[in-house]
């Protein structure tokens, strides 16, 4: 009995250990960021990634920030609009993060327009973002000094520049 008492916060443990944006997170253009879709809950996101979010005070729309590190800015954010998750972004070029077809975080630019039928850049401040948009989903690239600094997947309905 006590052993199944131990394995059974093991396991409790691991899967609170589980619950976190992801490292090296997956970018699949079209479907997730980092395993978070578009129109899952604030439920679901908290099962995924955990609770270990800050809450942008400035923000028009309710949005989580997953920080790798307390008060160090680079992690992956999640943004709700009526409950719903309409954005998922990376933020401060985290490492690792990637598609599928390869293009990661620091690679050139150019690279999204030789893979997609990409639209023209939107500057955003001190940085652009390219957009490739698909069945009313957004895929966005977003870029500093000629490099992908990081990824995010909107809806149709959210401004191309994240806060």
């Amino acid at each position: 009995m006590r052993l199944l008492a131990i394995a059974a916060a093991a396991l409790v443990l691991a899967a609170a250990a589980a619950a976190a944006p992801p490292r090296a997170g997956l970018f699949v253009p079209r479907v997730s960021l980092g395993g978070l879709r578009i129109g899952m809950t604030a439920s679901q996101v908290r099962h995924a990634w955990g609770a270990g979010y800050g809450v942008c005070s400035g923000c028009a729309d309710l949005t989580w920030y997953f920080n790798y590190r307390p008060y160090h800015p680079q992690g992956a954010g999640v943004m709700f609009r009526r409950g719903k998750v309409v954005a998922v972004f990376t933020h401060w070029s985290p490492a690792g993060w990637h598609t599928p077809g390869r293009i990661a975080i620091g690679a050139p630019a150019a690279v999204v327009s030789q893979r997609y039928d990409a639209l023209p850049p939107t500057t955003c401040g001190s940085y652009s973002v390219v957009n490739v948009v698909r069945l009313n989903v957004i895929n966005a690239f977003y870029i500093v000094d000629d490099k992908i600094w990081g990824f995010g997947i909107t809806t149709g309905r959210i401004p191309p520049c994240i806060p």
